[in-house]
């Protein structure tokens, strides 16, 4: 089965992850991680404080960004009597999941279809932050499954203009699918105290089954960040992993071309046809708008060929398809098989 739906990689590995697993000698899974001894949380987090420019006590590590969102928005809606998180209009349904978990409850801000994305309004942001003042605001950058992003002056703007006490959370699981830039962030995190930006490795180095997240806070956290730390360390295998992942980036930009290559053809093949709109996406799936009439014969036409791709049941984008970029076999299957559909049902 060619799994498209989930935004999961459906590439290789890079050669340094293959030898990190070959030679990982299984005996130290015997000893805890003894850096913690020497004050430090991981040789990852260490990693990741040279790579990023963030102080390492900072520097947050998790089963995944998934962990980090989860202890960040239980953390904080529970602290106080403020309980309300504020999220994207369309974002990942985990969100308010995670917020209801801990007695929180969230309230929407919009996101607004453009000629050809999707797109933050900043100031609309801002107003709402100030108008219902939560005590968190979450930013999804790229945003799933929109695929439209904030630049790093926009975070800065919102972050300058919203209330003090609110804690803002920007998940960032899809970035550097486009752009290696990741210089703005020691600057943010630097500055903002009440900012905290999430990202992980399963996207971009395409290693979800590792479940290694890591991410960034302001200064004055040490409540948190005692609340979120693991006081024992963290699984040495998935240490050595995650190393040698964030070793491989000339390995991964390559298979971001190829990412790049698929979001052209759609564009290309689909862009203009009749009832089809083909949104700009920086992260590892697009976003399509295609004739709903088609839905039945094209699930159909996919399942034959073993493809699953996702149809979205959201509201206001019940007619839309979100596809993983996969391998660019993949991708030419894909739009082959929504074009024959199409013309078979015109």
């Amino acid at each position: 089965m060619n799994y498209l739906d989930r935004n999961e990689f459906n590439f290789e590995p890079s050669q340094k992850v293959l030898d990190a697993v070959k030679n990982f000698d299984p005996k130290d899974l015997c000893f805890y991680t003894r850096i913690y001894d020497q004050g430090k949380k991981s040789v990852i987090t260490v990693r990741l404080s040279e790579i990023y420019g963030v102080p390492e006590e900072r520097v947050l590590l998790a089963y995944g960004g998934e962990e980090i969102l989860k202890n960040a928005i239980h953390y904080f809606l529970m602290e106080g009597h403020n309980k309300t998180i504020l999220i994207p209009e369309f974002s990942w349904w985990y969100y308010n999941r995670v917020a209801s978990e801990c007695g929180g409850t969230f309230e929407m801000y919009p996101l607004h279809e453009m000629e050809d994305t999707f797109a933050y309004h900043v100031d609309e942001v801002i107003e709402y932050a100030n108008r219902i003042h939560p005590r968190m605001l979450l930013l999804a950058s790229p945003n799933n499954p929109t695929g439209n992003s904030l630049s790093s002056e926009e975070i800065g703007r919102i972050m300058e203009n919203i209330p003090s006490d609110t804690m803002v959370l920007v998940d960032e699981a899809y970035a550097s699918f486009i752009t290696s830039d990741t210089d703005y962030i020691a600057p943010l995190v630097n500055k903002y105290n009440n900012l905290i930006i999430s990202r992980t490795l399963s996207k971009f180095y395409g290693l979800p089954g590792l479940r290694c997240g890591f991410g960034f806070i302001g200064e004055g956290h040490d409540q948190f960040l005692s609340y979120s730390n693991k006081y024992l360390g963290f699984n040495r295998f998935s240490e050595a992993v995650a190393l040698a992942a964030l070793e491989s980036d000339d390995h991964y930009r390559r298979v971001a071309d190829d990412m790049e290559w698929g979001r052209q053809l759609y564009k290309k093949e689909l862009g203009d046809l009749p009832g089809f709109k083909v949104y700009k996406s920086v992260a590892n799936f697009i976003l399509i708008k295609y004739p709903i009439e088609i839905k039945d014969a094209l699930m159909e036409a996919l399942k034959i060929q073993d493809y699953k791709i996702k149809f979205m049941s959201d509201k206001g984008l019940e007619s839309c398809l979100r596809i993983t970029l996969g391998r660019k076999e993949q991708t030419q299957v894909v739009v082959d098989t929504i074009k024959k559909v199409y013309s078979g049902n015109k």
